[in-house]
């Protein structure tokens, strides 16, 4: 860390303003600057949510026995990415038995997964199905702190194209998408965030998110496939080569390190989904995960030889690098133009109906 800002930290722990790096407010010697995390690459039992958080919950254990304070997983990891929506535009049966295996807010899944978080004091960032009380479905995530607390539940603004025949539109509130979160004495306060998807491929959303002050960001993705060539009739930028891309963009952008998390679709997907002749979940694969440093760069190799290996990816993440590249780039700072360019927003949430006097 440069000398300079060493001096300026103030000896004792101090409330800090929203865009700060809550681990500079005490100095680098008096605590741990590096953090191990975990990304994992895994199949869910679709389309069956109880199942799919037993094995969630399975995975944070194995993840925090092996020293990580973070674990993420992927989009709607439960109870999986509904993929059949990329090879036919209507499926009332496989849509019926989606919402009956959604979760819900306050639901005993989710107090599953946050007891999980809990009793291994890990925050556990993940992405699921969410079920509202009428009945719409939407993509939705939460960061579940290391104390066992719901830290941040949002939905993704606008559903990807083909996913609008199952999801709902997000709201005001889901602009919030970073937490500080607590991780004790050693290492203070971080603040997490995370974005579902082609959501990183909007600019003013990550722009938002920015300038909320992310420090470690996880990406979410489904199972993504291999790009197969410049023949290839479908978008690069939908293909693994393509969304790791976006991550990496969101990674220079924000300065902060990036969880690029994706999950896997074998044969019980493909079966289950009917996707064999789709768009997407066609063969076996999906899983790409890895970690992503603050300056774009990828810092880990890929799990296995092959993208339908299921395990989780960890990596130790040495914060004085957020530092180090802030103070090169910083676009909600020092390098910004808020004179002639800003970002206006509204959190208000949108309701169906509204009392007017």
């Amino acid at each position: 860390m440069p000398a300079s800002l060493k001096e300026v930290a103030p000896k004792q722990k101090q409330t800090v303003r929203i865009n700060s790096l809550p681990f500079l407010s005490q100095p680098q010697e008096t605590m741990a600057t590096t953090i191990k995390v975990a990304v994992t690459q895994a199949e869910p039992i679709w389309l069956d949510l109880q199942a799919s958080i037993q094995k969630a919950v399975s995975l944070v254990h194995e993840a925090a026995s092996n020293g990580a304070k973070i674990v993420a997983f992927s989009e709607t990891w439960a109870p999986g990415y509904p993929g059949w929506c990329w090879a036919r535009p209507v499926d009332p049966a496989l849509n019926t038995k989606y919402a009956y295996n959604s979760l819900t807010a306050n639901s005993p899944e989710m107090e599953q997964l946050q007891q999980a978080a809990k009793e291994d004091s890990i925050a556990v960032v993940i992405g699921f199905s969410e079920r509202s009380s009428s009945g719409s479905l939407y993509i939705g995530q939460a960061i579940i702190s290391p104390q066992g607390e719901v830290a941040l539940q949002r939905r993704k603004l606008k559903p990807t194209h083909m996913e609008r025949t199952i999801f709902g539109d997000g709201s005001g509130p889901d602009l919030n998408c970073v937490a500080e979160l607590d991780f004790g004495s050693e290492l203070g306060s971080i603040k997490v965030g995370t974005l579902n998807c082609w959501e990183h491929a909007q600019p003013l959303l990550k722009f938002h998110e920015i300038q909320q002050g992310v420090v470690i960001h996880i990406a979410m993705w489904p199972p993504i496939d291999p790009y197969p060539g410049v023949e290839f009739p479908g978008l690069w930028s939908m293909t693994a080569d393509g969304c790791q891309n976006l991550s990496q963009t969101f990674a220079v952008e924000s300065g902060a390190f990036v969880l690029h998390c994706t999950a896997v679709c074998n044969e019980s997907g493909i079966e289950a989904m009917d996707t064999r002749n789709g768009m997407v979940f066609r063969e076996p694969g999906g899983g790409h995960s890895c970690v992503i440093g603050p300056d774009g760069r990828r810092l880990t190799q890929p799990l296995a030889d092959k993208p339908s290996a299921e395990g989780i990816v960890y990596a130790d993440l040495d914060l004085t690098r957020v530092v180090t590249n802030k103070s090169f780039q910083d676009i909600v700072g020092h390098y910004s133009r808020p004179d002639l360019l800003w970002l206006s927003y509204d959190k208000e949430k949108k309701d169906a109906a509204v009392h007017r006097n």
